[in-house]
């Protein structure tokens, strides 16, 4: 399909640069591709009200690491400038990150992240550049590795604000808090499944007191999320990959909720890939764990899911793509265009929406 297709104007004063206080005050879209009224607007913490007992929540458990890296490039006497987001652990001691200015490296040159000194313990981290990809993409070899290399990032890194917010303001404290999920689990995501900031404690309470169940899955979300699709046609468009999981647990009991009737919710885009990704055709849901390259386009038919709650995405983004996909491209138009004029929050900080599926013509005979 043409990229085109899935251009919208965002006036910049859209782009949400804080979330909602509390995070479930977030206004919420309702859209029902095939219900009257098609737009309802609403508000998260009234998200129960949505759903019946005996539906499913599944949330994305992965963490946030502090992954944007400063640093300074040696090669002999000459030094330069690199900023670096790491985006997928590739082993104990590397991961692939996408690099500015990636033209300033070569293969084995040094790099160093954090401030002045010799070891981690002084704020710093070394790296060797291993092996140079598409895009600016480099794997970084570090002097350390495991846990040591986790607290080494930790210690020098950032959190990695998307784009659209960092060229607004800087990142502080505020952000290591904000720009995490109370399902926040399991570490190694560069970007946090947004959709999940929406959720708080009492929120919880009263989805459990309307008797939805709330399932974890696992997806490292990578910075590859926030890259724009540069070709003019879907199909020239190449997805970075994410390691994701899905337990035996957890597809045999959202095999049970779809079996009694109930509904299956992904909450955000993360969860949705991970499910879809984790489908074996007919045969339907099964354990899953590696990495992931799914991109979903209109015309891809979903096998797990009966609603997608996520938040408002990028023009001719694979986000935008995807959940054009789910309930209809001029649907989604009209939804955002509605959204836009009504004065919704985008993006990562901003409002969510909760997404109906477009029925087909099977469906609707």
């Amino acid at each position: 399909m043409r990229v085109d297709l899935f251009d919208f104007e965002l006036p910049n004063e859209r782009i949400a640069l804080r979330p909602a206080r509390p995070r479930d005050a977030a206004r919420l879209l309702v859209v029902r591709p095939d219900g009257s009224p098609e737009l309802t607007d609403s508000i998260v913490s009234a998200l129960p009200d949505w759903l019946e007992p005996g539906d499913a929540l599944v949330f994305n458990d992965t963490k946030v690491i502090p992954a944007q890296l400063e640093g300074t490039r040696t090669r002999g006497e000459a030094t330069a400038k690199i900023s670096a987001t790491l985006h997928l652990r590739a082993g104990d001691d590397r991961w692939w990150a996408f690099v500015r200015p990636a033209k300033k490296l070569v293969i084995g040159d040094r790099v160093r992240f954090g401030g002045e000194g010799s070891t981690c313990l002084s704020g710093t981290l070394d790296a060797t550049v291993a092996e140079k990809g598409d895009a600016g993409e480099v794997l970084l070899m570090f002097d350390v590795a495991g846990p040591a290399l986790d607290e080494a990032i930790a210690t020098v890194g950032h959190i990695p604000l998307p784009p659209y917010i960092a060229a607004q303001r800087p990142e502080d404290e505020q952000d290591r808090a904000d720009y995490q999920t109370m399902f926040a689990e399991r570490e190694g995501a560069v970007a946090a499944p947004t959709a999940g900031l929406h959720f708080t404690p009492k929120l919880m309470q009263n989805l459990e007191a309307r008797g939805v169940e709330t399932y974890g899955v696992t997806l490292h979300v990578g910075a590859g999320t926030f890259l724009p699709v540069k070709s003019d046609d879907t199909d020239g468009h190449k997805m970075h990959a994410e390691w994701g999981e899905i337990s035996a647990s957890t597809v045999a009991a959202l095999k049970a909720v779809k079996a009694r009737g109930n509904k299956v919710v992904a909450v955000g885009t993360t969860s949705l890939r991970i499910l879809e990704s984790a489908s074996q055709g007919e045969e339907g849901l099964a354990p899953f764990c590696g990495e992931t390259r799914i991109f979903i386009t209109p015309g891809y038919r979903f096998r797990t899911i009966d609603a997608l709650m996520t938040n408002f995405h990028l023009p001719r983004s694979t986000l935008f793509m995807l959940v054009s996909a789910f309930a209809g491209l001029e649907t989604m138009h009209r939804a955002y265009a509605h959204a836009i004029q009504t004065e919704y929050r985008f993006y990562s900080y901003g409002d969510s929406s909760l997404l109906f599926p477009r029925l087909t013509r099977e469906q609707q005979d």
